[in-house]
């Protein structure tokens, strides 16, 4: 099929195409798509090779080049080598455990104010209640601005047009024409990027001339009090790169993992009983199953990049370096050999489950594995738990909806229709 029919098939129906590709080809086949050749890999052995590999033979952050004009040189998830290891390190104590299940209140207290609004008997699209709720908790919990502060609304109202924004097909044919490193160059971008970078920056001068950082629980405030190897603060042009970065992937991911987990459970009505009477009765055991079924059956994302930096044999095939490997997360998840019926949703198979790393790769895997996936499983526990507490819900239709691309992720086409009962 010619490159630029792929890239159509792949932008319209992508979890199709890559069905009937892996039907005629095999597990491992090669897909021309925009100006990138991918090597998709669908073996778990072969996932396998490449999250335990070397991090510096298989380059994650060349295989994401494509967001540079958006997070910036310095994001972590465009490093490389010494450089992502010593960023990332930067970056993970903010995500730890404990300190995401500290937010849990205000994940809670957002979410069940926005279902406040939620009209009564009135089909509506879920996505965009999940994506504002999603934003606030991100201003909130990694922007640090606080209810009341004047800098809210302005930061609320430009975040939301810089995502809008370049989620647009006509802003992603741009990047697709120009390449990511010719844009970032040229900053082809710079009209949808200043007023983002005007505003965070001054919640970065803000948070400078606090004196009570230590005592904040914020990922900016944190991030402000590391310091690298050398004892040297973060420069304002690193914080930047990690804020827009973790506002791009926390944000459009979480938020579109939320919405076909409403999609899902209202198709399944025995599921979303079940659910509601657990977690109302305090047990989320059955909220980790349809989480995780959900992530299995919708991942957002639809697959993790790496270049090569030198030839590497995965199975049969010798690829040079320079090749792009692509584990497919999709086809993983869909796999018959790991999953009984896998195209059905049964939050139940992952009761008493633990996920093996090369079956269940939502959030990628290996040294690169996503630093956020604990934030974004935290978030979706406490979003989900307001609204099954708060709400009955049933489909706007019975058939399900199929997946859509916006950018780089895989949503809803209607953005989850549901009704509240009355």
């Amino acid at each position: 099929m010619p490159r630029a029919l792929q890239t159509l098939a792949w932008m319209k129906r992508p979890f199709p195409f890559v069905e009937r590709a892996r039907a005629r080809y095999g597990d491992t086949f090669t897909m021309h798509i925009g100006r990138d050749t991918f090597v998709v890999l669908s073996d778990p052995a072969h996932v396998k090779q490449v999250f335990t590999g070397d991090p510096g033979v298989f380059h994650a952050g060349e295989g994401n080049l494509i967001l540079l004009p958006f997070l910036g040189e310095k994001s972590v998830l465009l490093l490389d080598d010494a450089a992502h290891l010593r960023q990332r390190r930067l970056l993970l104590p903010p995500f730890h455990g404990e300190k995401m299940r500290a937010h849990v209140g205000l994940m809670r207290e957002v979410a069940e104010r926005e279902v406040a609004s939620w009209p009564t008997g009135v089909p509506f699209a879920v996505a965009p209640h999940m994506q504002a709720v999603t934003l606030e908790v991100i201003m909130r919990i990694v922007f640090g601005v606080d209810e009341g502060d004047p800098r809210l609304a302005e930061l609320r109202e430009r975040l939301r047009t810089f995502l809008d924004t370049t989620a647009s097909p006509r802003e992603m044919r741009k990047l697709l024409l120009h390449g990511p490193e010719r844009a970032h160059r040229r900053r082809v971008f710079g009209a949808i990027l200043d007023p983002v970078d005007e505003v965070i920056a001054q919640v970065i001068a803000d948070h400078r001339d606090r004196d009570d950082l230590a005592d904040r629980d914020d990922v900016l405030s944190m991030l402000l009090l590391a310091r690298h190897e050398d004892d040297t603060p973060m420069a304002d042009d690193e914080l930047r790169d990690e804020l827009v970065t973790l506002l791009v992937a926390g944000h459009e991911t979480t938020a579109t993992a939320l919405s076909w987990a409403l999609e899902r459970l209202t198709r399944h009505p025995a599921a979303l009983e079940r659910l509601t009477e657990e977690v109302r009765a305090g047990d989320e055991e059955y909220l980790d199953g349809v989480i995780r079924e959900t992530l299995r059956i919708r991942p957002v994302l639809p697959f993790v990049a790496r270049k090569l930096t030198a030839p590497v044999t995965i199975g049969e095939w010798d690829l040079p370096a320079g090749a792009k490997v692509a584990p497919s997360i999709h086809l993983v998840h869909r796999r018959e050999d790991l999953y009984e019926d896998p195209a059905a949703f049964r939050p139940e198979r992952w009761l008493g489950v633990r996920p093996n790393p090369y079956h269940f790769l939502p959030f990628g895997g290996g040294v690169r594995r996503c630093l956020g996936a604990s934030f974004a499983e935290t978030e979706m526990r406490a979003v989900l738990s307001a609204i099954v507490s708060s709400v009955r819900l049933r489909p706007a239709r019975p058939e399900g909806e199929r997946v859509a691309r916006r950018v780089i992720t895989n949503v809803p086409a209607r953005g989850g229709e549901v009704v509240v009962a009355a």
